[in-house]
């Protein structure tokens, strides 16, 4: 066996990525991990005009960057998505799902249609579009690797002023779903895994850190004294898609500054 340098294992020149939500926040960070070690990266989310900025940012980098816009949710948009990006890319070796959205009201009040829209991006589409890129190539090539974005929000319960039901519930799927899909698809090669990001800045995360006091209140209850930065998930992410994570399968890590493990998660 002929033993590679760590920097050949993390190695991506010549493999693909698609990567959903990827116009903004932590899928574009992502995103710049995968390119920047050398994929071929297309960015999807809904809106054009995010992923046109987004497309542009990352090829003033060097990466080979394109777009489309689709809705994770939408069963026919998500098929869609899977056939353009193995025409464009030619194939997919790599998945980030990312998409997702999330809801707070409290359980007792918390509406049918945003639990469904919650579910229906954050957990069955994941489900649709890892199928459709499995059925229409990693399986065939008995090799690829699914990264699925959790949240340390499905390791366990929340304080009681997040009220994130739904979001949480989703969260835990996503988790259960990897292992799930990774002793299923382990014998076609096919590598499925999650990241558990804690408390980074968003757009999408404004709402919860207001509730919670605060970025600077919440990051001074994580052991590490801070919250999530625009590099923190470039490493988990380019060790699940290279051959440096190529025995990994099935596996979750917590990216949240130590604020999982003050909770048992």
């Amino acid at each position: 066996m002929t033993h590679r340098r760590i920097q050949q294992l993390f190695d991506l020149s010549g493999k693909t990525a698609l990567v959903t939500g990827g116009s903004r926040g932590l899928g574009l960070q992502m995103a710049h991990a995968l390119g920047e070690a050398g994929a071929k990266v297309l960015l999807s989310s809904r809106k054009a005009a995010d992923l046109e900025e987004a497309a542009a940012e990352l090829k003033a980098a060097g990466i080979d960057a394109q777009w489309l816009a689709a809705d994770a949710a939408n069963p026919q948009d998500i098929a869609r998505l899977a056939e353009h990006a193995n025409k464009q890319l030619g194939q997919i070796d790599i998945l980030v799902n990312n998409a997702g959205a999330t809801w707070g009201a409290p359980a007792e009040d918390h509406p049918l249609e945003a639990w469904d829209k919650v579910m229906n991006l954050n957990i069955r589409g994941y489900f649709l579009l890892s199928q459709h890129v499995a059925k229409h190539g990693m399986i065939a090539r008995q090799s690829g690797s699914i990264i699925n974005l959790a949240s340390i929000a499905g390791l366990g319960g929340n304080p009681p002023e997040m009220q994130t039901i739904a979001y949480n519930t989703s969260k835990g799927a996503v988790l259960n779903f990897t292992r799930a899909l990774a002793t299923e698809w382990g014998h076609y090669g096919i590598r499925v895994n999650a990241i558990c990001p804690g408390f980074f800045p968003s757009k999408m995360t404004l709402g919860t850190l207001k509730a919670m006091g605060g970025g600077d209140a919440v990051a001074a209850k994580a052991p590490l004294k801070r919250l999530g930065d625009d590099e923190d998930l470039k490493g988990i992410t380019l060790l699940f898609a290279s051959d440096a994570g190529k025995h990994i399968t099935g596996q979750h890590l917590a990216v949240d500054g130590g604020v999982s493990v003050l909770s048992g998660g």
